[in-house]
């Protein structure tokens, strides 16, 4: 398990990236990394021994996609020669795949949650009882990571399409950090920038936090300890609603990585 520091990193992926720049998978990479630091602290503040030794341990849940097989090969594939992280994954279709929940979320150093259908990925974990685990893992330093619907899923919500092809609010996240979320602020398919700051005004939503692609939220507490970015030129932005309507926004300059 991690440190006592509770920690979220919520991002958005990249849609498309083109030769040579990153891809998302360079922001899991620094999850992997929040982790890794925050059992080193630990393991610094308890001694050396067999803990200081072990990889990070890092949980892969796909439930936004339905646990698909192929997301699945993908992380495997990537995390496969790499000494210092051990993948596992937790299935829920069509049963959970360990046969303790909890007692396996609590022994990670890192839950990495996929993205997909944030509406679908919450039902189900409501129905196996995962709100309440997550929150233990939270308060117990386990380091918290997604992307799209892994980065709702912390908040309280935001807008998605996970209903349909047009932009609803989504307010059903888990609320550990009581902001609301926009992901792939910048995509250029959808109008989710200014859907995400129409609901903000109109307090569909609550205030919160949106992200370009590529861009990482990465909260210590409830508190936005600092955005990233792997690209150049994106930002984060800040979201108010302004009383008797209206909104302010004001961008979050990330730190590149």
């Amino acid at each position: 398990m991690a440190s006592s520091l509770r920690q979220i990193f919520a991002f958005s992926g990249v849609l498309d990236s083109g030769p040579g720049e990153k891809d998302s998978f360079a922001l899991v990479e620094h999850a992997v990394a929040l982790a890794t630091q925050a059992r080193q602290e630990r393991v610094g503040q308890k001694g050396a021994g067999q803990e200081q030794e072990r990889p990070t341990l890092a949980c892969y849940v796909p439930t936004a996609v339905g646990d698909a097989q192929a997301a699945i090969d993908f992380h495997h594939e990537k995390f496969g020669s790499r000494a210092d992280a051990q993948l596992s994954v937790l299935r829920l279709f069509t049963q959970p795949s360990v046969p303790d929940v909890a007692a396996h979320l609590l022994s990670q150093d890192l839950i990495l949650v996929e993205g997909g259908s944030v509406v679908n990925l919450m039902a189900v974990w409501r129905a196996h009882g995962l709100p309440r685990i997550l929150r233990r893992c939270w308060a117990a330093g386990v380091v918290l990571a997604g992307a799209s619907a892994g980065s709702l899923c912390w908040h309280v919500g935001g807008p998605t399409d996970s209903f349909s092809d047009r932009l609803d609010p989504f307010t059903g996240g888990l609320g550990l950090l009581p902001y609301s979320n926009g992901v792939h602020d910048d995509f250029p398919g959808q109008p989710r920038r200014e859907v995400y700051r129409t609901m903000v005004a109109e307090g569909v939503l609550p205030g919160g936090y949106a992200t370009e692609d590529g861009t990482g939220l990465h909260y210590q507490g409830t508190a936005l300890h600092e955005a990233v970015s792997i690209r150049p030129g994106k930002r984060a932005w800040r979201v108010a609603p302004e009383p008797g309507g209206g909104y302010t926004e004001e961008p979050v300059g990330p730190r590149t990585i």
